[in-house]
């Protein structure tokens, strides 16, 4: 298969306009050096080794510098936890799937609470649309094939089975009963088909994106990023409650600053923790 050649200039936008052919599957693409890379960053701190070891810290990360040599490196990267507010990005595609098969009608009230929703993780806003959606829908699109970002065979992923309200139902995952779950790797996998304009089409990717740019928390990710690569676009969903802290991003920036991260993690300094992490992978990405 010949190699796509793209100007740099091309590769300032997402989503990038390619074939299916150039997207391969995510867990094809592990990079022994990178997998170094990611292996000293948690070695490097005995605290992160220990959560690592205790499985209480799951990290994925995708090097998109060369979008058609993508690398890949995770530790717990198939690990399910729970990670209150970052699954959001389930409902975002379940409600983008009902919109463009018009199960769902588009509307000002509807586009405000998806925005509010991503960029503001207002858990009212999620509920009304989850309201609309309902959780059949949700794990439909979340177990269709075409994305499989619920899998039982690696080990779970992408979950929404309760509203974010004290009211309601629950419906806790099929393989440990999370409610509000993830797992670094099927997230990574989530921002990468998004990147490539994979998810339902380019035009509604494009959307998504639009609603995970300019988040309106600075705090983990965002926060190093504002400070280290100002410039930078962001993607972001992130998470936290009581002692889970979970955050990811899809960053697209100058200078071939192009990854992804996510982290999920049960510790007290979880946000601590989330800001020193994407500071130590910048830095050892663009070394």
């Amino acid at each position: 298969m010949a190699v796509e050649v793209v100007a740099e200039e091309q590769l300032s936008e997402l989503p990038l306009l390619v074939h299916d052919s150039i997207v391969s599957p995510l867990r094809d693409l592990k990079d022994i050096q990178l997998q170094t890379k990611l292996d000293f960053i948690v070695a490097s701190n005995p605290k992160w080794a220990r959560l690592v070891g205790d499985k209480k810290l799951c990290i994925g990360l995708v090097d998109m510098r060369d979008p058609f040599k993508v690398k890949y490196a995770h530790l717990n990267g198939s690990h399910m936890m729970y990670a209150a507010s970052l699954p959001k990005i389930a409902v975002l595609l379940a409600a983008e799937d009902a919109l463009e098969k018009g199960e769902l009608i588009e509307n000002d009230e509807i586009r405000s609470d998806m925005r509010l929703m991503i960029a503001k993780s207002n858990n009212q806003a999620t509920t009304r649309m989850i309201d609309r959606v309902g959780f059949d829908k949700i794990e439909e699109v979340m177990t269709d094939p075409k994305y499989a970002f619920y899998d039982e065979e690696f080990g779970g992923g992408l979950w929404v089975g309760k509203r974010y309200a004290q009211a309601g139902e629950r419906h806790g995952d099929p393989l440990k009963n999370i409610s509000h779950g993830a797992s670094a790797t099927q997230v990574c996998r989530y921002y990468y088909l998004l990147a490539f304009g994979k998810l339902i089409n380019y035009e509604r990717s494009k959307e998504m994106l639009a609603y995970l740019g300019n988040p309106e928390l600075h705090h983990k990710f965002v926060n190093t990023m504002d400070k280290v690569a100002p410039r930078a676009k962001v993607f972001r969903k992130s998470g936290s409650w009581r002692n889970y802290h979970s955050d990811s991003a899809l960053v697209w920036g100058p200078n071939g600053r192009r990854y992804i991260l996510v982290a999920l993690a049960e510790d007290s300094e979880g946000e601590n923790l989330m800001r020193n992490l994407m500071l130590e992978v910048d830095r050892k990405l663009n070394e």
